[in-house]
């Protein structure tokens, strides 16, 4: 059980579900990742297209766990209010 830091037993139920999302974000932006370096290193036009639709997919994701953990788990609302879609310096908050 590498995801675990405590006995599971030990945890509520909320938090095994924070786990779940948290696990499941991770995967998804390596997935990004993946997705990325292939359509950089592809010189197959159709491949390329097809690889971006999938990034884009992964990057949907990601968001939709995002949006989750903003209103299930405290503190993401907050943070991400203040850092995303502003124009103000990202470390002066």
């Amino acid at each position: 059980m590498e995801n675990y830091h405590e006995l599971p037993e030990t945890l509520s139920k909320e938090t095994l579900e924070f786990i779940r999302a948290l696990n499941s974000l991770k995967e998804e932006i390596e997935a990004v990742d993946w997705y990325q370096q292939r359509l950089d290193a592809t010189s197959d036009k159709q491949l390329k297209k097809i690889l971006e639709h999938n990034r884009n997919e992964e990057i949907e994701h990601t968001c939709m766990i995002l949006e989750w953990l903003r209103r299930n788990m405290d503190g993401w609302e907050e943070m991400l209010r203040t850092y995303l879609f502003t124009e103000k310096d990202i470390l002066k908050n």
